[in-house]
């Protein structure tokens, strides 16, 4: 392959397969088009789908919305990342844009809620690739070393979508129309013009060389992955309304079992063509980070579900209004990751920000299990950056660990896992902390009402409408107060039940090995390797 080839600006590279400082810069600039188009559906949807769900007469199963994008998200991941080691990233990176932005327009024209989740089903497929593949990439053009540096890039991004898209999903879900369509459904097509742009800059800028491996696809594997985890998603996003018990819920968990052994079994026949390869288990790096980030995944995902039902039901904030109040962890994970990867290019080191993060995220929830109806909010907001920043300072810190260690041609399967893995913990822990809280909710309100001295609730009242607490608004004081405390003293038991969860991540990230960082990029170890090799195979 010519060098010419593999210049992304038309800029010869300045040794074998090392891209400078504005060749990066340019490829970088493809892919946050793709990183934001993910990163702006997953906030700018939290705002408006209670709109949604209403305009399409579909309040009391708009949860099949988000569980069939996250189930086709979560279990594409894995995909493109093997996919992307096969035949290069190029051509999964825009494939994924291409089933996002088709995803998006269908969406945008749905007119009921089984249709919606048909389309943010076909959405999920493409988001799966647009973060592992975005991430795998730099890894390929980058150096362990001089990462960090450009990651910080994509906490911008985060940061970004998280202050824009609250307001902007508030904005169209409060229009009654916007250049005669129907407000909400520009929350789905404003990502067509988005995505077209990314299409087209990703396809002139990311001319990144790739080998072409010659190897099986695992079909088998992306099959029995999908009967093991499908089913389990489903359980978990639906399990409270079903009953943990029923028959449904059995029939899910022996599916969901039978699928997760059939695939292990696959993957150890596949070897190295797996979509998993079980090899990479026997790396103590890979399988303890992995292990972290399934549970930091709990841990993270109950506290970011669990802090706007708190400033939206115990402090009386709008969706929209929630979104912005999280602004001190969006600013604790922007200034924690991008501060920690300055230091760790100049060091070398980055075992130490992991453990700090997970002790500043215990403290931060055990801090938050203390919150109550009358906590100030200038003190949670202040509780929210420690939690941001502990967050910061892991989540780059154990990818960076995955990619140290994970050989070249496995790259893209070793990044995504680490998403892959995050995503089944979210989903964990989002469906355990809401079983926890609407499980002790109804007693502690019935508690407060009798600290209260007053009379019980009538039967049939427990449940409440978690999507509009307006009405608690409307009552008397005396009446509302004990729904506030209850409702406040049921997070702290769930923000409680986290911190002891990520006590469990921080006990074991002290056994992880800090592998060298490497100060060559993912092209030039390719390079290294083919170059050692080429003799060996002219002796043979």
């Amino acid at each position: 392959m010519s060098e010419q080839a593999t210049a992304a600006a038309g800029e010869a590279p300045s040794r074998a397969g090392a891209l400078s400082h504005r060749q990066i810069l340019t490829i970088l600039s493809g892919l946050m088009l793709g990183m934001f188009l993910a990163a702006l559906d997953q906030t700018i949807m939290a705002s408006a789908m209670k709109t949604i769900a209403d305009q399409l007469h579909g309040q009391t199963i708009q949860a099949w919305a988000t569980t069939a994008y996250l189930i086709t998200a979560t279990i594409s991941t894995p995909l493109y990342g093997k996919l992307s080691d096969i035949v290069g990233r190029k051509p999964m990176y825009l494939a994924a844009i291409s089933i996002f932005l088709i995803g998006s327009l269908l969406s945008g024209i749905a007119t009921s809620m089984y249709e919606l989740a048909a389309y943010r089903a076909v959405q999920g497929l493409g988001a799966g690739g647009l973060m592992s593949l975005a991430l795998a990439i730099i890894a390929d053009v980058t150096s362990p070393l001089e990462r960090s540096r450009y990651t910080g890039y994509f906490m911008g991004v985060w940061g970004l979508s998280s202050v824009g898209g609250p307001l902007i999903g508030g904005l169209f879900a409060g229009l009654d129309s916007f250049l005669g369509i129907t407000g909400w459904r520009w929350v789905f097509l404003l990502n067509v013009p988005i995505a077209l742009v990314a299409l087209v800059v990703v396809s002139r800028v990311l001319n990144v060389p790739h080998t072409k491996v010659p190897q099986r696809i695992d079909f088998w594997g992306a099959a029995t992955l999908t009967i093991g985890l499908v089913p389990l998603l489903i359980i978990a996003e639906q399990g409270r309304e079903w009953g943990w018990d029923s028959g449904a819920s059995i029939a899910m968990y022996v599916t969901g079992v039978v699928g997760l052994v059939a695939f292990v079994f696959v993957e150890r026949w596949m070897g190295d063509a797996a979509l998993l390869p079980m090899r990479l288990f026997r790396r103590p790096v890979f399988a303890l980070t992995n292990v972290i980030n399934f549970i930091m995944g709990i841990g993270m995902f109950g506290m970011m579900m669990s802090l706007p039902l708190y400033l939206q039901i115990v402090k009386g904030a709008t969706p929209t209004e929630s979104g912005l109040m999280t602004l001190p962890m969006t600013f604790g994970i922007l200034v924690a990751a991008m501060g920690s990867g300055r230091v760790t290019s100049k060091t070398g080191r980055y075992r130490i920000f992991p453990i700090i993060g997970l002790g500043a995220t215990t403290v931060a929830l055990f801090l938050f299990a203390q919150i109550g109806t009358d906590t100030a909010l200038w003190q949670t907001m202040l509780i929210m950056t420690l939690a941001g920043a502990g967050l910061g300072l892991c989540m780059q810190s154990l990818l960076l660990a995955i990619q140290a260690d994970a050989p070249v041609k496995d790259m893209g399967v070793a990044t995504s896992s680490a998403t892959f893995f995050r995503s089944i913990g979210g989903t964990v822990g989002t469906a355990v902390f809401l079983s926890i809280l609407f499980g002790i909710v109804a007693d502690r309100i019935t508690a407060a009402r009798a600290a209260a001295s007053l009379p019980p609730m009538p039967a049939g009242t427990g449940g409440l409408d978690l999507n509009n607490t307006a009405f608690i608004n409307a009552l008397p004081p005396q009446e509302a107060r004990p729904i506030l405390d209850g409702f406040a003293s049921s997070l702290d038991t769930v923000f409680m039940v986290g911190g002891i969860v990520v006590l469990v991540a921080f006990a074991l990230i002290w056994f992880l090995k800090e592998v060298p960082l490497s100060n060559k990029s993912g092209l030039q170890r390719a390079a290294s390797e083919q170059d050692s090799a080429a003799p060996v195979a002219a002796v043979h």
